[in-house]
């Protein structure tokens, strides 16, 4: 595996990929918008999750396909991002179509940053616009650390952010993986600073500075972020021609990565969620192992991407941890 052009998860053909911040509020919004509606699953590991119209995600229910996908800061509140973005879709006239009418299908899920420092004295909910924005600004590049959904994300020791990472395995197929970070565990092993993840990490993306020294088998985790609440959240996509129940497998196996990158994680106190998705542009020759390669390639993507989004995390006025380039760039 390599890699693909721009290391984001928009190397998914069909794929774009929108941020809007709110540096006063410290919090935001990111948007995964297909070109076409494309199918979507999803897994929750985590203790405490934050969802919108997750359920007709599973395999079973009617609606096959959605539109984007929305992650979102706020807590309860940015759920309201995702009505943003289907506003802003059927204005384009997408959407599930029943009769004359169309519903854009945009499911959701929210990480907790309400305790990060920012101004959260708003008389109206930012959530809804940030999302329209989000919306507007997808394509095909865009940055990543403190942008987006990982404004004033932060985990157990540093700032947390807005990552992405991507591989194109041997037979040709694409897989991207897209996350906030805001996880009660931490993303560098004990004062650092190497990362959990350095072990899969592909040339320098991340500093360069490989895996763990050592592991600590007796280490206990610090409770000091769980008052202020978690959730890592994630998207994992690909260009290979999956169903519902596939997503969902691949969704799974992504989970992987992140307890590869976050020491400790799935916690009671986080949301841990992975939104499966794929764009079918390319048939599986053998779809048992092609399923075990794209498992494995999320799985991996995964783990890069949140150790991208904390090494590439910016310092901004009133924020609570230090970033990982202040303590060690």
């Amino acid at each position: 595996m390599q890699p693909g052009p721009r290391n984001l998860i928009t190397d998914v053909a069909g794929l774009r990929v929108g941020n809007a911040t709110n540096a006063q509020v410290k919090s935001g919004v990111t948007a995964l918008v297909g070109d076409a509606p494309f199918t979507a699953a999803v897994h929750v590991m985590g203790g405490a999750p934050g969802t919108r119209e997750t359920d007709l995600l599973a395999p079973d229910k009617l609606v096959q396909k959605v539109d984007a996908l929305v992650l979102s800061g706020g807590s309860a509140f940015g759920l309201d991002a995702a009505s943003g973005v289907a506003d802003g879709l059927r204005a384009q006239g997408r959407g599930y179509q029943v009769g004359e009418a169309r519903v854009p299908i945009v499911p959701g899920a929210i990480l907790f940053d309400l305790l990060n420092g920012g101004d959260k004295g708003w008389k109206d909910n930012p959530y809804k616009s940030l999302g329209r924005m989000a919306l507007d600004a997808a394509g095909g590049s865009f940055r990543l650390g403190s942008v987006g959904c990982g404004t004033g994300a932060t985990t157990a020791t540093l700032k947390g952010g807005l990552g992405s990472a991507s591989v194109v395995l041997e037979s040709g197929i694409t897989v991207g993986a897209l996350v906030g970070v805001n996880a009660v565990g931490a993303a560098i092993e004990g004062r650092g600073p190497r990362f959990w993840a350095g072990a899969w990490e592909m040339g320098e993306e991340f500093g360069g500075l490989g895996g763990p020294e050592r592991t600590d088998p007796g280490y206990e985790p610090s409770l000091e972020k769980i008052a202020g609440e978690a959730t890592t959240i994630a998207i994992v996509a690909t260009d290979a021609a999956l169903d519902k129940a596939q997503c969902l497998r691949m969704a799974v196996a992504a989970h992987d990565g992140m307890a590869r990158a976050l020491v400790p994680s799935h916690t009671p106190f986080d949301g841990d969620l992975v939104f499966g998705a794929a764009t079918g542009q390319k048939p599986l020759p053998d779809p048992d192992w092609d399923a075990l390669r794209i498992g494995h390639a999320a799985a991996t993507c995964l783990a890069r991407a949140i150790a991208r989004g904390v090494y590439h995390a910016t310092p901004a006025p009133a924020d609570t941890l230090p970033t990982w380039s202040e303590r060690f760039g």
